[in-house]
């Protein structure tokens, strides 16, 4: 029965249908974990390129608005190209005040924010948009009173591109008119030592006051102008460059600046750091004690460096001898004028880390100037003690009490006697003065010797003019 049963046809279509049921399961198995893998492959793969496709999206979208959002983040304004048009009378030569090797500027009038210079840079002064933006975004966070300020922008693109900037209007020229005599003003010692301080805490600022800081690059006197109080206010940021950041000591750098005050450590190794500034202010504290070129050409055609001319009588403090000519035709404080050229050195020095720091070189001068003025402030408070201890003295030998009768009647005598030296004398200033003593036997001779001293005693009311007396008076009962 058991074996009529296997072999029985009956049971031979089942057989085979179990087996075929097992191979369709293994079958969709297989078929499900491929199906696994390649939607995990796809997805990942889908993943990373819409990753990447996203952040393009982002970086071309961030690009295509960053002029827009910065300027929401930077607060300055944004110009139309007709605007400063029609401010500047579309650019004409009469609204011109400077020209150099960035761009014009012109000084334009708005209803609003009324006179405001606007300077256009050349076609090759930026290389892209965004290094234009760069500039602007760097620019917008200089907030400082001996820096200009940067008001606004202007960029346009299409048939007629424009890239821009608009700052704060300074009304007094530049220090390169002061110096080289333009502006028919010359400014005394005082001026000057204030224009350094103003000009070094402006760059002191930029090196220090912000995140990431900033090299100006073209420190000049052209580039320091004046304000309508006489500060300085530094300008002209067309060459500026973020400097080191964390531990960084210089960022390399393309040659840039004006020759004469270029660093010579900066022109050889091509590393830019603040002291490259530091080195062109140098130069400018020198100007501002000799009123000289930075480079001036000498008889026999070679060209003199203000350090190597200025630098002998400085160091043997002969600090006249190289002194502006202005200067000595009025007052002025020779010390000073010493002492800036002595920081003018340091700031020179050939190797940068040996030089000041901005904020030493202001906290220097502000120091020296401030010595200068206790010093002009004491002097006459010493003059007013001496002038009170004088009177003093004259008052201690005078009578403190009133005379007698009889000595009252000496003094009649005497002043009879001395009413021709009165007269002759009355512009001499060496007082003398007799004593008359209690008994009336006979007077006692000093003398006060004072100058230009007008008393005020009440016991002196009869000496109203200088007095002399060379003869000694004798008087008896």
């Amino acid at each position: 029965m058991a074996n009529e049963e296997a072999f029985s046809p009956s049971a031979q279509p089942l057989k085979l249908q179990n087996h075929k049921s097992a191979s369709n399961n293994k079958a969709m198995f297989t078929w499900i974990i491929i199906a696994i893998i390649v939607l995990f492959v796809g997805g990942w793969l889908c993943f990373c390129f819409r990753r990447k496709l996203c952040a393009k999206f982002r970086s071309y979208k961030n690009k295509k608005q960053k002029g827009k959002l910065e300027v929401e983040k930077m607060t300055v304004r944004r110009f139309g190209l007709e605007e400063l048009k029609k401010a500047t009378n579309n650019f004409s030569q009469s609204c011109l005040v400077g020209s150099g090797a960035f761009g014009n500027v012109y000084r334009g009038t708005f209803d609003v924010e009324g006179s405001l210079a606007i300077k256009t840079p050349h076609a090759e002064s930026y290389t892209s948009t965004e290094e234009f933006r760069n500039e602007v975004r760097l620019l917008s966070k200089v907030k400082h009173n001996n820096l200009v300020r940067l008001m606004g922008f202007c960029e346009e693109t299409g048939p007629e591109t424009a890239k821009i900037l608009v700052y704060e209007y300074v009304t007094n020229g530049s220090l390169l008119d002061y110096i080289i005599g333009r502006s028919g003003i010359c400014l005394t010692w005082r001026e000057r030592v204030m224009i350094a301080i103003g000009a070094a805490k402006g760059i002191a600022h930029l090196h220090e006051g912000i995140s990431p800081s900033i090299i100006h690059r073209d420190i000049k006197p052209s580039n320091i102008l004046i304000g309508e109080g006489f500060e300085a206010k530094v300008s002209d940021f067309g060459l500026v460059r973020c400097g080191p950041i964390g531990d960084q000591s210089h960022v390399s750098s393309q040659i840039k600046g004006t020759p004469g005050y270029l660093d010579p450590a900066y022109c050889s190794s091509f590393h830019l750091t603040p002291f490259t500034d530091v080195y062109s202010f140098g130069v400018i504290l020198l100007q501002l004690v000799t009123a000289r070129p930075a480079v001036e050409s000498t008889r026999s055609n070679t060209k003199s460096h203000i350090i190597d001319w200025a630098r002998p009588s400085i160091e043997n403090a002969s600090i006249e001898d190289i002194l502006d000519v202005n200067l000595l035709t009025q007052e002025c404080n020779i010390e000073m004028m010493l002492k800036m050229g002595e920081i003018a050195l340091r700031c020179v020095e050939k190797v940068p880390k040996e030089r000041p720091t901005m904020s030493q070189v202001w906290q220097e001068l502000e120091a020296a100037l401030n010595k200068v003025d206790n010093l002009l402030t004491k002097k006459p408070l010493e003059e007013d003690s001496q002038r009170l201890t004088t009177l003093n003295m004259v008052d201690n030998f005078l009578p403190k009490q009133p005379l007698e009768e009889e000595s009252q009647r000496l003094i009649t005598k005497t002043n009879h006697a001395m009413n021709h030296r009165i007269r002759r004398s009355s512009t001499n200033h060496d007082y003398s003065h007799s004593i008359v003593s209690e008994d009336g036997i006979g007077l006692q001779r000093f003398h006060v010797d004072i100058d230009s001293l007008s008393f005020q005693s009440t016991s002196l009311r009869c000496l109203e003019t200088s007095i002399s007396i060379d003869e000694d008076v004798g008087v008896s009962r």
